[in-house]
């Protein structure tokens, strides 16, 4: 590593938001040494966000969701080329290419893509889509535009509710599958997601929840699926929402602490290697980081927010130039939104690290409300629909460790909170989508054994 932290060679692999925004939070650090971004997708770094909304809704369309630069990062740009591993002790990054990039240091920031449907035969049928990259929303955006009879959409997640949202307002008839007991019970818990389920089917949406999709029929093109309580759905169009996987697979030889959960990093993006050791030179941003949270009992997070890969990649930045002393955690509170069947829904914190919920502003009734999560007697998180200003006050909260339940203090807040009940989060095993944000333990996904010699 050179003596001057502003110079050197950086490597970033992952085109992605959190490597734009990382390489732009390098120069605006004084970084003045050679920086390379590598991504596997041929496209310059992208919003994903509105695929699943206006793509869908034929506001926008794919090749416009290019994300803005706030600056030149005056990087060379190696994209459409897959990296395929790290060799630490020649501190190189291989690419598919054959070549291989040398660095001093090197941030990871290869993020996620979409859980394939397990049966490979099936998923190759006409009409059967994932939605994680632009073509995936542009391909999508042309099926449902064509106007099919029936789009079935398996996972009721963020992703899947949404989709299963542009569909009905396009005027679409779709069913969605869930194998879990509601929509979005595994970000939101029980109580919201009953709010959820009434709102999809006031809307005329066709769910199915408890049971899960045991085959998808077609001859070459994708006309209906079979399901676990025996019935079947006629559909046109499939859409697979079973979550995310994240890109380790590269790292697998690499030595570093990587998993199906991510890479293990330490609060200030530094990675570990398989040995729990911290790397000071290799850093990880973004939704495939997975990293200690002092708020939320120091359990490792992982996270697929839009905010946390922002706020993640400008701390990874910052340290990679940065001296120890001056080096800062990331400690930003994870933040979440998304507008599906006419609601707003923001959340703030980890819903899942929580034993209790209080509705404290609003009431399910009239689906407008504020839901606050608390663990072991402090407050954890909290949930809006349609109440958006309030967030800011619970985030407080959760910052200050208030009590749970809350005090009263937000605007129109009730004078005497509903009684706590069970935040009955379920078990991840038990459903077809995955929460936006997983609490993930404490220890590297992988098992060593020692042996003595």
């Amino acid at each position: 590593m050179p003596a001057d932290l502003k110079d050197g060679r950086i490597v970033v692999v992952g085109a992605s938001l959190a490597g734009l925004r990382a390489a732009e939070a390098l120069r605006e650090e004084g970084f003045t040494g050679s920086l390379t971004v590598v991504g596997d997708e041929p496209h310059a770094p992208y919003d994903r966000p509105p695929l699943s909304k206006q793509v869908l809704l034929g506001r926008a369309t794919a090749d416009t969701t290019e994300l803005p630069m706030r600056r030149d990062p005056d990087a060379e740009w190696r994209l459409g080329v897959r990296a395929t591993g790290v060799d630490l002790l020649a501190k190189q990054v291989l690419l598919e290419d054959g070549e291989s990039l040398p660095y001093d240091r090197l941030l990871i920031a290869t993020g996620t893509r979409a859980r394939p449907w397990p049966n490979a035969e099936e998923a190759a049928l006409k009409g059967v889509l994932t939605l994680r990259t632009r073509e995936d929303g542009k391909e999508l955006a042309e099926q449902l535009a064509a106007g099919p009879e029936r789009v079935l959409v398996i996972g009721a997640g963020f992703t899947g509710s949404e989709i299963a949202s542009a569909c009905r307002e396009m005027g679409l008839q779709v069913t969605v599958a869930e194998r879990g007991p509601a929509p979005l019970v595994g970000a939101l818990g029980g109580t919201l997601s009953k709010l959820a389920a009434v709102m999809q089917r006031n809307h005329g949406v066709d769910l199915r929840t408890g049971v899960t999709v045991t085959a998808l029929n077609g001859n070459g093109s994708f006309t209906g699926a079979q399901l676990s309580d025996g019935s079947h759905v006629h559909a046109d169009v499939c859409v697979v929402a079973l979550g995310a996987v994240r890109n380790v697979e590269w790292l697998a030889d690499s030595g570093l602490a990587s998993g199906p959960r991510g890479i293990a990093c330490d609060a200030g993006c530094r990675a570990f290697n398989m040995y729990g050791i911290v790397t000071d030179d290799i850093f990880v941003a973004g939704d495939v980081s997975r990293f200690p949270h002092p708020l939320f009992g120091y359990q490792m997070l992982s996270l697929e927010h839009w905010g946390n890969a922002v706020e993640q990649a400008e701390v990874a930045a910052h340290n990679m130039v940065s001296p120890g002393p001056l080096q800062r955690p990331h400690l930003a509170i994870p933040t979440f939104w998304s507008t599906q069947f006419g609601l707003n829904i923001k959340s703030v914190g980890v819903p899942t690290f929580s034993d209790h919920v209080v509705i404290a502003q609003g009431s399910l009734e009239a689906r407008r409300l504020a839901m606050v999560y608390g663990y072991q007697g402090r407050v954890t998180a909290a949930v809006t629909v349609d109440m958006a200003k309030s967030i800011d006050y619970y985030r407080h909260l959760i910052e200050t460790g208030a009590p749970f339940p809350p005090p009263p203090g937000a605007p129109d807040r009730p004078l005497a909170a509903d009684i706590p009940i069970p935040s009955a989060v379920p078990d991840p095993s038990v459903l077809s989508h995955g929460p936006t944000v997983a609490l993930t333990g404490y220890l590297p996904d992988r098992r060593l054994t020692v042996v003595q010699h």
